[in-house]
């Protein structure tokens, strides 16, 4: 890699042995890559909580600050996995409380702000076009590259730690031009009313496609005017299968007509999604027994503008005594729904809200699903659906209603 001079000085260690470190582990990357230099970032979003890091993550962090390593990009931090208020009730111990609160404490002192959100682009963060920046989870990666245009690839851990350090990212990937151009073609023919039908949508075509170097650019769908939220999930559906780009044409900033996303390109593969193609991927998440214990609202955590439709549903309903339906969003997004008195309606019908975390990587899920004798799990999130199966819950996905109404009758149809 041709490194300017400055990054000849970090190498050396005239900026210090954490950053020396961090910059011969990217350089390491980029060349792996075939990166030929690197690009400057204007904030790094990481993910950083005790199940996905585990004791060695946690070693790193410590011994990151106690060599005085130190974030030079406003930093935050994804969903955490455990809420501390409601941990001990899930089933969670109080050994995996206290790794996760150093994880906060480390994460804290080397400069993040601890958001605990994987929505950081809904809560705290909304990059500009062509900005370069080093996020590391795979649902704000995607939403970054396509909805925002700006440009990131999914940076690992060890990756978006040492971006946070040196300020910088290997040039290859989504920060090139040449590789955020449309590859295939996604004609979709068929109705888009509900969150859940976005997602869906997401998981065809990653099914589909299966491939990070991919980019699919979607057609025939911006008359539905896909909102924030329809795009957050379908794209962190999509993300499941390792797609970390897309292009809706007329709705993301790289695609304003076909011929735009696809570099004038002719000749690409055309798939094509039918509203039977729709219908068979929702009939696809069998179930025998159709009595339900657990509507789960996650895996992206809810906005408020979602809190809000959920609340509304539930307005003067009840769900049903023995059925736990469960909303996870961030702390910041949960202290605004109880402001505009959202929080209580949903409350007062029996829902439950977890904080700062996402369903799916909640620490020890196994255990807390046996706990509290929880199988078939009903969701409007394909995300979700598609990650609690390691779990073994057998998941289920309606659209946003038929959620509430499966939450207040008990039964899923």
């Amino acid at each position: 890699m041709e490194l300017t001079l400055e990054e000849k000085q970090i190498l050396d260690g005239a900026q210090g042995e954490p950053k020396k470190k961090a910059l011969a582990y990217q350089i390491e990357v980029g060349n792996y890559y075939n990166a030929e230099r690197f690009v400057p970032i204007t904030q790094s979003h990481i993910t950083a909580d005790y199940e996905v890091m585990g004791e060695a993550g946690l070693t790193y962090l410590e011994d990151q600050c106690s060599k005085k390593a130190e974030f030079v990009v406003p930093a935050s931090t994804n969903a955490r996995c455990v809420d501390f208020e409601s941990a001990l009730c899930m089933g969670q111990s109080g050994e995996i409380l206290e790794k996760e609160h150093r994880v906060i404490k480390a994460v804290r002192k080397l400069g993040a702000a601890t958001i605990d959100s994987c929505i950081n682009y809904q809560v705290s963060s909304q990059p500009r076009l062509g900005e370069h920046v080093a996020w590391g989870d795979t649902g704000t990666v995607i939403y970054a590259n396509s909805v925002f245009g700006a440009r990131t690839n999914y940076e690992s851990g060890p990756a978006v730690f040492a971006a946070s350090i040196t300020g910088r990212v290997p040039a290859y990937g989504f920060h090139l031009d040449e590789h955020r151009k449309a590859t295939i073609i996604v004609n979709v023919k068929a109705e888009m009313k509900d969150l859940a039908d976005w997602g869906i949508l997401g998981r065809i075509i990653g099914s589909k496609i299966f491939d990070y170097t991919q980019v699919p650019v979607i057609t025939n769908v911006n008359q539905y005017n896909p909102t924030s939220d329809d795009l957050k999930h379908l794209g962190a559906s999509m993300a499941t299968w390792s797609i970390g780009m897309f292009h809706l044409v007329g709705a993301t900033p790289e695609a304003r007509t076909l011929e735009d996303a696809t570099g004038g390109k002719t000749n690409l593969e055309t798939i094509t999604i039918t509203e039977e193609d729709m219908k068979s991927e929702y009939e696809s998440f069998e179930y025998k027994d159709n009595n339900v214990s657990l509507i789960a609202l996650s895996g992206p955590q809810l906005s408020l503008e979602e809190i809000r439709r959920v609340a509304n549903l539930l307005d003067g309903k009840q769900i049903k005594p023995g059925v736990d339906f469960i909303i996870t969003t961030s702390a910041a997004t949960y202290m605004q729904a109880t402001q505009a008195g959202y929080a209580d309606k949903i409350q007062k019908a029996g829902g439950k809200f977890l904080k700062g975390v996402c369903f799916y990587i909640l620490d020890g899920l196994s255990e807390i699903r046996k706990k509290n004798n929880w199988s078939t799990l009903v969701t409007n999130s394909v995300k979700l659906a598609n990650n609690v199966k390691a779990h073994r819950f057998v998941p289920v996905v309606r659209r946003t209603e038929e959620c509430i109404e499966i939450a207040v009758r008990g039964v899923v149809k």
